[in-house]
């Protein structure tokens, strides 16, 4: 999909808990470099400076829910192409064709298992998508 390595992610999630997990996952685990925003607001101040790989994000958040933060993230022109993959619990064919049909590259459903986390967003990212 892409010519360049997965190094930096942007992770966008309002549970502290997830947090802590995602970011044990995907540094310790993965190997990444993760930048992580509490808000959709906190993810539209920090992807521009970041500049992220992929943004991983959340879809029920309070405030800005996270297809309306994909949708203002394509607003931003450093940010405007990054991939972004869904987090959620809302897995029904019709809900992940939703998120896609927003532009998501994929949805990793929640709860995920913490060791496998990083190798799914590794396999997301390498499919071909169009």
């Amino acid at each position: 999909m892409t010519d360049q390595t997965l190094q930096k992610i942007l992770l966008v999630e309002d549970e502290p808990d997830i947090q802590a997990v995602v970011r044990l996952s995907l540094e310790a685990v993965g190997g990444f470099t993760l930048e992580v925003a509490s808000s959709g607001r906190e993810a539209l101040a920090k992807a521009p400076m970041f500049l992220p790989d992929l943004i991983l994000l959340d879809v029920m958040m309070p405030g800005m829910d996270g297809p309306t933060t994909l949708g203002e993230l394509r607003r931003l022109p450093t940010v405007a192409r990054t991939p972004i993959i869904f987090m959620t619990a809302k897995v029904q064919p019709a809900e992940v064709a939703h998120y896609k049909e927003l532009g998501a590259i994929g949805v990793i459903h929640k709860p995920f298992d913490p060791m496998a986390l990083s190798k799914a967003v590794t396999d997301i990212w390498e499919q071909p998508h169009g």
